[in-house]
Parts: C-alpha cells; structure tokens; sequence
C-alpha cells in the first residue's frame, strides 16, 4: 500500500499546499515545466472522453456539468471541459490559482458555476450534479484511504450515465514517493485496486500517447 510512504498526514498534506503555493500560476507551473506537452495530453483526453460523449443509446454521458478536481489556473477546463459542457466547477486547494483562472479562462469563464477553494481530502461533490467529473495530476496528493473516500463521494455527484475520469502517472512496479512536492507515484494495479475498493467499475482505461520518455507513463481510467 502506497499510504505506508506516508509519515505523518498533517505534513504530507501541508508540504504539498506549500510547494503549490511557490509555484507560478502558469500552464508551464501546472505541469512542473512541462508546458509544451500540453497539447498532447489535451488531444488525448479528449479523444478519451469522446467516446462516451458521443455514445449511441441510452448510455450516452451528458453534456451539462462537469468538475474538474485539482483544476488549477483552468487549463483543463478551458481547453478541454468548457467546449464540451454547458457548466463547468473548478475544485483546487490553492487560492492564488483559482483567482487566475478567473482571467486565464477570458469570456468562457462566464460559464464556470462555482470556483471550491478545497483540498480534495475534505472536498464533497454536490450529489447528481456533474456528468463528468475529471481528476488530472492530483491524486498522487490524496493518501489511499482518502482517494478511496473521495472516489466513493465523486460517485454520489453523478447523474444518471455520467462518468469519472483518472488521469495520472503510473508505475509499474512499487509506488514511489516525490519528496519536492510530497506526492505519490502509484502502480498501476493499486490503483485499480482503489478504484474498485470505492466501489467503482471501470470502463476503459488507456494509456497517453506521444509523451517524453523520461516521465511516467500517463494512463486514463474512466469509471462509475
């Protein structure tokens, strides 16, 4: 279990608050200085959730909501949520990033319901609200036992048909621990494990093409 990298929880929580807080509200500081990569992984993401916006039949993912949890400045919901969905909330534990997103996003941003100011840890989901609801680069800042909550509480905010998506680096081996932003790197079977712990069954999962080598692979999980 990736929770016995974890010390103690109050610091593991706190360090990471610190270094977001040192980070520039750029889309090069939401990716560690991986700006130019961006693009690729927005492709991708896309690509990945088409197919279950675009379903034929009653199984078909709805277009109203979504959330996208860990949002940052918004370089997600701008590029990829708010030109697929009528509303998108933004959830992000650094204040500082969210009131850029109110600039970064221009005119779209209008469309944004609700900016939450939360660690995911302590975040609820409005229940059947969101028909997507989007977890990118964050959950590596949740211990087990809180991504396992968190999941379980995403799973009440879905409407009928609606979906959560993970994506994330991955190992694929044992999980490893960053100590310059205090998160965790997990295998990518312990993520799966979590995944069904909160009582979730996945639907696709697909790894993120065209990266640099010299990161993690990238694997999306879509579930409900």
């Amino acid at each position: 279990m990736s929770t016995e990298l974890v010390e103690d929880e109050t610091q593991f929580y706190g360090k990471a608050q610190n270094y977001w807080k040192n980070v520039p509200p750029t889309v090069d500081g939401m990716l560690g200085g991986y700006g130019h990569i961006s693009n690729v992984d927005l492709n991708g993401s896309k690509k990945f959730l088409q197919r279950f916006l675009r379903q034929e039949g009653s199984n078909k993912t709805g277009n109203a909501c979504a959330l996208d949890c860990g949002a940052g400045i918004g370089r997600i919901t701008k590029r990829l949520l708010l030109p697929l969905f009528k509303t998108v909330d933004m959830v992000d534990v650094t204040d500082e990033f969210l009131n850029k997103a109110k600039s970064f996003l221009g005119e779209e941003g209008k469309r944004v319901g609700n900016y939450f100011c939360c660690g995911l840890q302590e975040f609820s989901p409005e229940p059947n609200r969101y028909d997507v609801i989007w977890i990118q680069w964050v959950i590596g800042h949740l211990t087990d036992e809180h991504l396992v909550n968190f999941l379980q509480r995403c799973r009440l905010g879905l409407r009928p048909n609606g979906i959560i998506v993970i994506k994330d680096n991955v190992t694929q081996d044992a999980s490893i621990m960053d100590d310059v932003d205090s998160s965790i790197c997990r295998e990518i079977d312990l993520v799966r494990k979590l995944i069904k712990q909160a009582g979730l069954s996945i639907l696709a999962v697909e790894r993120q093409e065209n990266f640099p080598d010299e990161i993690y692979h990238v694997f999306s999980f879509a579930m409900r």
